[in-house]
């Protein structure tokens, strides 16, 4: 029997219901837990922690998020939101408190200079503030807080998007449903965003940290690095459809290997022939039939990199990259030019494309001194 498993809530939904508890406090409410409908409809009843006045007419409330089954960093950590009423005229301001970010660059969905405050949460914030004054047109300053999240900003893409100093207040609707993988690929989406508002019309894309780490190393820019995880065509896609010109894939055989052989979703679950695509192209160039049995019963793509090397036949690794170029871009049916690069996890460079080389060679790369060095 399938486990059922549970939602739980935004940390925007956390700020709404800490905004309605602060309201009903300067009111003269006391309340336990509030309830209000999400963006979609849902009836949201949320615990309140504690709520307190601050002075100067103002009230904060504490809400400890709850994000049900899903993996989400967040999870149990204090929400605090303080609700300040302004005179008439001014107004839903929001502030970035204790732990919640700034935004400093351009692409993202509020502007630069602003509290890393999502438009859905804005709005359900909004929506909660109409309700409780009974006007559309309210004064009251918000200012979010959630002292743990310099430190969870380390954990998400934050510093590659530009979010400087906590983590963001996200959600689209206020409800929390474990994490599908639709919602994990359009969280990656942002990077593109920002890299394009950046003014970058050719774009380096890392399955992961060893590839990034790599790249940098070799003189790539950082701020024309975006993460795929294991999402390598959505983020072909994406990229596609933001007139993005030119892609370097940059990374790992073993992740990049897989894409050579026309799988564009790399994870080892779903996807995993690097074995036996490594051991096709190596039999092509010539490799014995005693050499494709070692690699087919290698343990990792490391192993098999010690056969192919003993035969001579390091030709096969430009092979396998202007194959994972020419699949991606058929891909996107040749609306994007693709360049690839194979690394060890040691960093050796094994094996490119001439689209990379021609997309390296104009971000003045450092690379190709070290080819097979």
């Amino acid at each position: 029997m399938t486990k059922k498993l549970r939602g739980g809530y935004t940390t925007g939904a956390c700020a709404a219901a800490g905004t309605m508890a602060a309201l009903f406090f300067l009111q003269g409410n006391a309340v336990e837990h509030v309830s209000f409908r999400a963006l979609d409809g849902t009836m949201l009843i949320i615990p309140v922690k504690r709520v307190y006045g601050k002075g100067d007419g103002a009230a904060e409330a504490e809400i400890v998020k709850f994000s049900g089954d899903d993996p989400d960093i967040t999870n149990g950590v204090s929400v605090f939101t303080c609700v300040r009423q302004l005179p008439a005229g001014h107004g839903l301001v929001f502030r970035a408190g204790e732990g919640i970010g700034t935004v400093t660059k351009p692409g993202l969905s509020v502007p630069v200079g602003s509290p890393a405050i999502n438009p859905g949460p804005r709005k359900l914030i909004r929506q909660v503030v109409e309700q409780m004054l009974g006007t559309k047109e309210p004064s009251v300053e918000i200012t979010i807080s959630i002292p743990d999240g310099r430190t969870l900003a380390k954990q998400t893409l934050n510093p590659v998007l530009g979010v400087e100093g906590g983590i963001s207040v996200i959600g689209t609707t206020g409800v929390l449903r474990p994490m599908s993988e639709e919602g994990f690929k359009n969280s990656l989406v942002p990077q593109i965003d920002v890299a394009v508002a950046a003014g970058f019309r050719s774009l380096v894309f890392v399955p992961g940290k060893i590839g990034e780490n790599l790249a940098s190393v070799h003189g790539l820019p950082q701020e024309a690095m975006v993460q795929t995880s294991n999402f390598i065509g959505s983020l072909l896609d994406a990229a596609v459809e933001r007139q993005v010109e030119r892609v370097l894939l940059f990374g790992h055989i073993g992740k990049l290997v897989k894409v050579a052989a026309g799988n564009f979703y790399t994870h080892n679950r779903i996807a995993d022939a690097r074995l036996e695509t490594m051991a096709a192209y190596a039999a092509a160039e010539g490799l014995p039939t005693e050499g494709v049995r070692q690699i087919l019963a290698a343990n990792t793509t490391e192993d098999a990199l010690k056969v192919i090397d003993d035969a001579g036949l390091e030709q096969v690794y430009d092979r396998l990259a202007e194959r994972a170029s020419e699949r991606s871009e058929r891909h996107e049916f040749g609306k994007l030019c693709v360049g690839t690069v194979l690394l060890t996890l040691a960093g050796r460079v094994l094996g490119m494309d001439e689209n990379a080389r021609k997309i390296g060679g104009d971000f003045h790369w450092n690379i190709e001194s070290s080819l097979r060095g």
